[in-house]
């Protein structure tokens, strides 16, 4: 078929297929509409409100108890103990007899000691009456003086001697364990048991260099000890040392614990926590603060919808985050259901019928 004849058969069939897809438009079937997808369902989420709570900057720490005052009980001479008034965790007062020695020698050196002294005393009140009848000379006299001056010291280390015989509580406290029995013969220094003054309990503990300048005298503690769960023990600090040491980077500081029922004894490990600062802040629950790049941010909801809020963030403590700005008290936030929900989105709120998207 010559050229000219093939481009004229292309030529007509193309006519009739435009023709063909003309008359389809026009006389043909309507076309079929299809149906817009149904707009995806708010999200739930569950608000609280923004509040305002008491926050505490806090640090732990450990120590061990001591008593405010503790002594070992001692005889301050040597010799059998005829008796000992020591019961174990008994409380005693100030000058209360704890122990004695046997005192037959002592006594009998006192009433020679008492004799010589009176004697001596006789002595010199004949000198001055016969020194004023010229009968003896001022050198006799000044001798009678004198050795009344010695009588009444050899006393006076009698009756000390005496004294060092019964042994008593220096200051009220608590006596623990008897370590001799009574006939038992002691020196001067055996230890016979310890008394503790616990109205008071002392517990020392370190702290980082970098806490220094916080750290003060009167600043609250509280202590915990694992036998007695459950149970806190609130004091003060009552000195802090002035040395940081070299090697740990450290310093010590000194509790006062309060104990007036003397439930805490000397030597006990605690845990200390100790409270630095304390202010009113805003906060919300943790579960409400979002993270994007260097954004932190809240949702909360406006007539139903989503709306992201920047926010600046400060302590966190117990489940919550103090917000420094960028919300008000009472603002709603979402703290459940934040995985679905987007910036300008519906929502629908569940939980507290009181927080509903009118109060926010």
């Amino acid at each position: 078929m010559a050229v000219w004849k093939q481009f004229l058969l292309l030529c007509l069939l193309g006519a009739l297929a435009y023709g063909g897809q003309a008359l389809y438009s026009e006389y043909g079937p309507a076309p079929q509409v299809t149906a817009t997808a149904p707009q995806a369902r708010p999200a739930a989420v569950e608000l609280e409100p923004a509040t305002t709570r008491t926050l505490s900057r806090t640090v732990e720490a450990v120590g061990t108890t001591r008593a405010r005052l503790s002594v070992d009980i001692v005889p301050q001479a040597d010799g059998r103990l005829v008796e000992i008034a020591i019961t174990p965790g008994a409380q005693v007062e100030k000058g209360q007899v704890l122990a004695r020695l046997d005192d037959v020698i002592e006594r009998a050196d006192l009433a020679e000691a008492e004799a010589r002294e009176n004697e001596t005393a006789r002595a010199l009140e004949r000198a001055r009456q016969l020194l004023g009848s010229n009968a003896i000379s001022q050198a006799t006299l000044e001798d009678s003086i004198a050795r009344l001056a010695e009588a009444r010291a050899q006393l006076d280390r009698a009756r000390q001697r005496l004294q060092d015989r019964t042994i008593t509580a220096p200051f009220a406290g608590v006596v623990g364990l008897a370590e001799i029995d009574p006939g038992a013969r002691v020196s001067a220094g055996d230890v016979l048991a310890r008394l503790d003054d616990l109205d008071d309990v002392i517990v020392e503990f370190a702290l980082p260099e970098t806490l220094f300048a916080e750290a003060r005298v009167g600043l609250r503690i509280s202590a915990a000890s694992a036998a007695f769960p459950g149970r806190s023990f609130d004091g003060h600090i009552a000195a802090v040392d002035t040395h940081i040491d070299q090697v740990s980077r450290a310093f010590r500081a000194r509790a006062v614990i309060p104990n007036p029922d003397r439930a805490l004894p000397a030597g006990m490990f605690m845990s200390l926590t100790l409270t630095l600062s304390e202010a009113e802040k805003l906060v919300v629950p943790e579960a409400a603060i979002l993270f994007q790049a260097a954004e932190t941010y809240v949702f909360t909801v406006e007539d139903g919808i989503a709306r992201r809020m920047p926010v600046t963030t400060g302590l966190r403590k117990n489940g919550v985050v103090a917000i420094e700005s960028g919300i008000e008290p009472g603002t709603p936030v979402i703290v459940r259901g934040l995985q679905r929900v987007r910036d300008g989105q519906p929502v629908t709120v569940l939980g507290d019928s009181a927080l509903t998207e009118g109060d926010s």
